[in-house]
């Protein structure tokens, strides 16, 4: 798993992860952009032959892919059921209801420590951008959120989170590359609704974390159509490349 060129997911981000949760990364982000499409029967041979690994890390990943429910394990293989748009949107009310019992949580602690934390990771974001690094800025983006999370340090919500996680990080960093190409200007709004959660638990002031939430879930919209226009953008490029 060395040619980074024939992966979509970023390899330094698991870069000491095992070979299976690598490959569930890799087959992960390749059904969700459609590269492998619904229906597909993905076989454990064919797949250790194209990554050219053992059978057994193979099935980790799929083990790992139909917990997801990515795809469903058969006799005959595995079948790719995909992700719809129902399943982000599902996806995004988990996101919605652990962020908004988190923020309840915000009020009755000290936050000058998590608002530095959140302001460094911003900048890093900004940073990305300068550089036109769509990677670097995803990754950023899901530490935001993650930060926010594990400040209230409560076990169960981080579980939940950590279950949604390698789905969500797959979604926006395709959604990310899209914008790249497609609509860079709307980065500077993405920041303008950071620094609005940061105010948010800066001031405690639930009126601006209500708006901040509602204009970050209010794009969920968006991240299916960005979702459709990556598909296209891959689709072009793999084209391009034969």
């Amino acid at each position: 798993m060395e040619k980074r060129e024939e992966f979509l997911f970023p390899l330094k981000w698991i870069a000491n992860a095992s070979t299976g949760v690598r490959l569930a990364s890799e087959l992960r982000i390749r059904i969700i952009s459609g590269l492998i499409p619904a229906g597909t029967v993905l076989s454990e041979n064919k797949l250790a032959q194209e990554f050219e690994v053992s059978r057994s890390p193979i099935r980790e990943a799929l083990k790992t892919l139909a917990s997801e429910n990515m795809i469903r394990l058969e006799r005959m293989g595995a079948v790719v059921i995909g992700l719809n748009e129902q399943d982000i949107k599902e996806l995004y009310d988990v996101r919605l209801l652990i962020e908004t019992f988190v923020y309840e949580r915000i009020l009755k602690i000290d936050t000058t420590k998590l608002v530095q934390e959140l302001s460094k990771i911003r900048e890093m974001m900004e940073v990305a951008i300068k550089y036109k690094d769509a990677d670097e800025f995803s990754y950023q983006d899901v530490l935001f959120h993650e930060t926010v999370i594990r400040s209230i340090d409560h076990s169960y919500i981080y579980l939940i989170w950590n279950n949604a996680k390698p789905v969500m990080e797959s979604l926006i960093l395709l959604s990310m590359r899209m914008r790249l190409e497609e609509k860079v200007d709307d980065f500077s709004r993405i920041l303008k609704n950071h620094d609005l959660y940061i105010k948010a638990i800066q001031t405690k002031d639930r009126d601006i974390m209500i708006q901040a939430m509602h204009q970050n879930f209010d794009d969920v919209q968006g991240t299916v159509d960005d979702l459709w226009m990556s598909q296209q953008m891959l689709t072009k490029k793999g084209e391009q490349n034969q």
